[in-house]
């Protein structure tokens, strides 16, 4: 089973996981992702990874704790192992190089673009990263992100730190030729109203939006439909045709609808997990 090799709080509901896992370590790209099961019979819940490291042999995940199996996986201590971890799994990101490549990370969302960002520098690219949170408490993994770009930008929603403002907001600065420059791509990752609204900003301008998705899933390969979405009109599977995607191409309205679908389900486990734990 795979190890916790190392767990750190970076904010009160999130944490970061360095775990032994040299097989999918050796083969992950940037953008991939993870399955993670907690117990037998348990739920499996796909996570974005982080970082890798091929030849440390260990994989980072950030999870936050918004329903009981994050809740459970927030248990395990350094030293401690998941039951299973199934990866590397979809399509790497396909980001094309040159010029001036921007990532747009909501709340832990910014995680995931570690090594994208990083990947993009190393290239060649010119690269910034807009990252936001509700306040500066809330903000992630800034140092590692720093040094994976060619600049960061900081913004909080209520002025804590960094431009006071959405991502949204100051992206569209940075297209009207306020800062860094104007982007030649953008990467947006994060709650799924932000990757929406990033894709509108860039839709008039014709700047290339990549999303990544991330549905319910329940195999995380292919076979049971549970993560399909609508891009350009014709149905993808999340799993294995991204989760990156085209975000003017993706049906926004329908993957917030299907998100919601199992919203009371997700509300019931959270309440029977805290009355386990509270013996009643």
């Amino acid at each position: 089973m795979p190890k916790v090799i190392s767990k750190q709080q970076i904010t009160p509901v999130t944490r970061k996981y360095v775990i032994a896992a040299p097989l999918i370590a050796h083969s992950a790209k940037p953008g991939q992702f993870v399955i993670v099961r907690v117990r037998e019979g348990g739920e499996r819940i796909p996570l974005t990874i982080a970082d890798y490291d091929a030849k440390a042999g260990t994989v980072t995940i950030v999870v936050q704790e918004v329903g009981a199996t994050t809740h459970m996986l927030s248990q395990i201590e350094e030293g401690g192992e998941i039951l299973d971890m199934l990866g590397p799994l979809g399509e790497p990101a396909h980001i094309p190089a040159g010029g001036h490549t921007v990532g747009v990370g909501g709340g832990y969302g910014a995680a995931a673009l570690t090594c994208i960002m990083r990947e993009a520098t190393a290239r060649g690219d010119k690269t910034t990263l807009i990252m936001g949170a509700r306040t500066k408490d809330l903000l992630i993994l800034e140092d590692e992100l720093r040094r994976a770009c060619t600049n960061v930008e900081v913004c909080t929603d209520d002025g804590s730190k960094g431009f006071k403002g959405f991502v949204t907001e100051r992206l569209g600065q940075l297209i009207e030729g306020q800062g860094p420059g104007r982007p030649d791509r953008v990467v947006a990752i994060g709650p799924m109203g932000m990757m929406q609204a990033v894709a509108e900003v860039t839709r008039p301008f014709d700047i290339p939006t990549f999303v990544s998705m991330d549905p319910v899933m329940v195999d995380g390969t292919g076979m049971c439909g549970g993560c399909r979405i609508t891009v350009g009109g014709e149905q993808r599977f999340a799993c294995v045709d991204g989760p990156m995607f085209d975000g003017h191409q993706v049906d926004f309205a329908e993957a917030v609808r299907r998100r919601k679908m199992y919203v009371k389900e997700e509300k019931l486990a959270v309440t029977c997990q805290r009355a386990h734990e509270g013996g009643e």
